[in-house]
């Protein structure tokens, strides 16, 4: 998948002004600029806005995640733990027993670039800002899972937030920790004195409530367009200059941890699609670039590159093949099923994603790493799916479609075409589902392959049921309940309100999936939405019942094919830098949601002698 589009995290608005001055130095308390250069590219955004403020709430906006700006925590994408994380701005924190509140110690020595330090009222401050964005854990919607209750500065260095105990989430730490981190003294000024007042009143009910939440949305928009005059930076980095071909950051010799900074300097390049990636990557150009997908001709010259390896990690996705089942004839579960004993998962990902992926063993709805984590004794009781052409046509024919001078027909005698939808530029996506095709013409089905404009387009028109048939990502942990709401979500008619779960039917609230509110499993009816929004509230324990039954009611009743799990690649170049990490664990940083820049500030990143 064209990775670079699928992303849709606000990565902020800030107003930085392109410097046409060839002068390197530093700004903000900027450090050395000479040596050690290290150059890479933003995954998740292509194209550098010269004219966009280094905001990271604007999606253009010049703010480098993990370089200049700092999380409270940095994220990792654990198997089973959603709230296990490295340190960032935060240097440890204490989760309740009951998961009821965080404590946070922030690093002693933490200063922002200008100098001054980084204290309890910049993380407040910050959290107010977040709450404009309606984040995870600071969001006004009342009854709001894991949404945060009280915010209490304990010291300068020390702060406490609680959870609502109206409606508890597992994962409220890590909605807490991914936070951002801002400077008080700089963005004060895109919120008003009284936001906490707004805020206390929006988590209420009726009409003030009311008007308070609006407040707060608008007030969202103006933080997206806020302009600091200058980058105050956390991280390791500070944005010196921006032009429409590259962004340079100098080191910021405030940071806490800045002797153990290897590079003076970072240089993001601009790119527009995969394929500059992949010349980037081919030239040695790039000492650090996250998930690109890419062809085997392709790798094999990347690979070739002096310098360069390929170091591998989990990443906790899935692509799927989703059917609309409101669209003949995939409601019926035995078209859904033949089409799962026809199509020939090894192939495809041979096709599309031979070194970014993994054949799924069987569909799940769980990344297999993480199934073997969670529901290992349940995986054997599965149905594998294997490629099986005689038990696809005792599917179809149960189905009532019939096969007509070796051209499969529907009950009712109409031609059957399988029509796939893909955006463009997802390159693993298309060759994919062109795979598919030459696989299901040739066993009698015709089919074709529609392309979309972009990713947005294609989401959009996907949410409006305009598609019989789609791919879809699923597995997203680590969290049990972010890895089946993908199958059994919103998508799929069941939204999760204040803790209860309320479903609609096909082509309302955005049920494109359009599975029954019921289905069978091994003989017995069950609401797989209900179980999915149980998932919210319930820890390790609890959960691992209820993700085994629901990996059943995928594997049986199939609203997806999951076709391969992604592999989270990370290309790295050693011609100028060493001492990557390859610890699994730690490369969980790397996926694209998280760059490089946290293992240059952990000081793992180190200059070739």
């Amino acid at each position: 998948m064209k990775r670079l589009a699928a992303v849709v995290a606000l990565l902020g608005l800030a107003t930085m002004t392109a410097c046409s001055s060839t002068d390197n130095k530093s700004a903000g308390g900027g450090g050395s600029t000479g040596g050690g250069l290290f150059t890479t590219i933003d995954v998740n955004r292509p194209g550098i806005d010269a004219s966009a403020p280094a905001n990271p709430y604007n999606p253009k906006g010049n703010a480098f995640p993990g370089y200049t700006t700092m999380k409270i925590g940095w994220v990792v994408n654990h198997l089973t733990d959603p709230n296990k994380a490295l340190p960032g701005m935060a240097a440890s924190w204490e989760i309740a027993p009951d998961n009821s509140a965080i404590t946070l110690k922030l690093q002693p020595n933490a200063k922002w670039s200008d100098g001054k330090p980084v204290t309890a009222e910049d993380v407040k401050l910050s959290i107010a800002l977040a709450y404009t964005q309606g984040s995870t854990a600071f969001a006004v919607t009342p009854g709001a899972a894991g949404a945060a209750a009280e915010v209490t500065v304990v010291d300068d260095k020390t702060i406490k937030i609680t959870q609502d105990p109206a409606n508890p989430s597992p994962k409220f730490a890590r909605g807490v920790l991914d936070t951002t981190v801002l400077p008080a003294h700089v963005w004060s000024n895109a919120v008003p004195a009284t936001i906490w007042d707004t805020i206390k009143t929006a988590r209420g009910d009726g009409p003030d409530a009311e008007k308070a939440r609006e407040e707060i949305t608008a007030l969202g928009e103006k933080v997206i367009a806020f302009a600091p005059p200058k980058d105050v930076a956390g991280g390791p980095f500070v944005l010196e200059r921006v032009n429409p071909g590259e962004a340079l950051l100098v080191k910021n010799k405030y940071f806490f941890n800045a002797a153990n900074v290897a590079p003076d300097q970072v240089k993001f390049l601009n790119y527009t699609g995969n394929e500059q990636i992949w010349n980037y990557l081919t030239q040695g150009k790039l000492d650090h670039s996250g998930f690109v997908a890419a062809p085997t001709d392709v790798m094999n010259r990347i690979k070739a590159a002096p310098g360069s390896e390929v170091i591998k990690g989990y990443s906790p996705v899935a692509v799927s093949m989703a059917f609309n089942q409101s669209k003949k004839p995939y409601d019926n579960v035995h078209v859904r099923r033949g089409l799962a004993f026809l199509i020939d998962r090894e192939q495809v990902t041979k096709v599309a994603s031979p070194e970014g992926g993994t054949a799924a063993t069987t569909t799940t709805g769980i990344h297999q790493k993480a199934a073997d984590a969670w529901i290992s004794e349940t995986l054997p009781k599965l149905e594998p799916y294997k490629v099986d052409p005689a038990k696809a046509e005792e599917e179809f024919k149960t189905a009532g479609l019939t096969k007509k001078d070796g051209k499969w027909t529907l009950a009712d005698g109409t031609p059957w075409k399988v029509s796939m939808h893909a955006p463009a530029g997802f390159s693993d996506w298309l060759s994919a589902q062109e795979n598919i095709k030459s696989q299901l013409i040739k066993a009698g089905i015709e089919a074709e392959v529609v392309t979309t404009a972009d990713y947005p387009v294609y989401l959009e028109e996907l949410a409006a049921g305009k598609y019989d048939v789609g791919f879809w990502l699923i597995a997203l942990g680590p969290a049990p309940y972010d890895i089946f709401q993908r199958l059994y979500g919103a998508s799929n008619g069941w939204a999760n309100v204040s803790g209860k779960v309320k479903h609609s039917p096909a082509g309302e609230a955005g049920n494109w999936m359009g599975s029954p509110e019921q289905i069978e499993v091994d003989g017995a009816k069950i609401n797989p939405g209900e179980l999915t929004g149980k998932l919210n509230s319930v820890g390790p324990d609890e959960a691992k019942p209820i993700m085994s039954q629901l990996a059943m009611a995928a594997n049986q009743d199939l609203p997806v094919i999951q076709l391969w799990d992604y592999i989270n690649n990370q290309f790295v170049n050693n011609s100028r830098f060493t001492g990557w990490p390859h610890d699994d664990e730690v490369l969980r940083l790397g996926t694209g949601v998280l760059p490089s820049g946290v293992w240059i500030q952990q000081g793992l990143v180190k200059k070739k002698q």
